[in-house]
């Protein structure tokens, strides 16, 4: 644990030093060592807390000259990676031409040996949300082009918190889908995975701020075609 202590009254930007223990997660957080959920806090706290602010800024003044021993370095690109997991490339087309005469030639058969009247396609159910006697519960759907997340039962969360929906690959870190409003979330998505989970965290308006499930998962099931 980082440690710098200060003996006896201090002043930081004008305000009085805060506690011992303040000052030790201020330079922990600086460094990157708080462990997650630590650190989760500690940003909750210094969004609005200015004399932490002024204490984190002091850590960052006195520690900047340790990044002169290191060589810049770029972050890595991680986008790719959650859109190839979000959006899993289509199975090869046929080529144009070839297509067209087939679609033809089906319209041409099932217009000669289907009934005259065909029903839509009705989202499929591909996920169950929750027990079936719990209070909040949601569903995964799949409508041939787009995953559907919608709430069935329970209440919209308060007007200061959210529900935002994930998808988890096994072993994997959870990929966040976005937020389930009043209406159904709707992503493009044209083959849902089998055996893969969708789960649902009350999150802070807006979503997480971390890109990661930061409150309480409310429910989850497993993609079941």
């Amino acid at each position: 644990m980082v440690a710098a202590r200060v003996d006896g009254p201090a002043q930081l930007h004008g305000r009085t030093e805060m506690s011992a223990e303040d000052r030790d997660i201020a330079g922990e957080y600086v460094l990157g060592t708080l462990p997650h959920a630590d650190r989760i806090a500690f940003s909750a706290r210094l969004k609005t807390d200015p004399a932490l602010q002024s204490l984190v800024a002091d850590w960052e003044a006195r520690l900047a000259d340790l990044n002169d021993e290191y060589a810049p370095a770029e972050a890595p690109d991680l986008l790719p990676a959650i859109e190839a997991r979000l959006f899993p490339k289509p199975a090869r087309r046929w080529p144009l031409w070839l297509g067209g005469l087939i679609a033809a030639a089906a319209v041409m058969v099932g217009a000669l040996y289907l009934p005259p009247i065909l029903s839509p396609d009705v989202p499929t159910v591909i996920a169950r949300l929750g027990e079936p006697d719990a209070a909040l519960r949601f569903e995964a759907l799949h409508d041939g082009e787009a995953l559907i997340v919608q709430r069935v039962a329970g209440a919209a969360p308060p007007s200061d918190r959210a529900h935002e929906a994930w998808l988890i690959a096994p072993g994997a870190a959870p990929v966040s889908l976005g937020l389930i409003g009043a209406e159904p979330l709707r992503v493009p998505y044209p083959d849902p995975p089998q055996g893969w989970t969708i789960a649902v965290s009350l999150e802070p308006a807006g979503g997480s701020p971390v890109g990661a499930p930061t409150g309480p998962v409310l429910a989850a099931g497993e993609i079941n075609l």
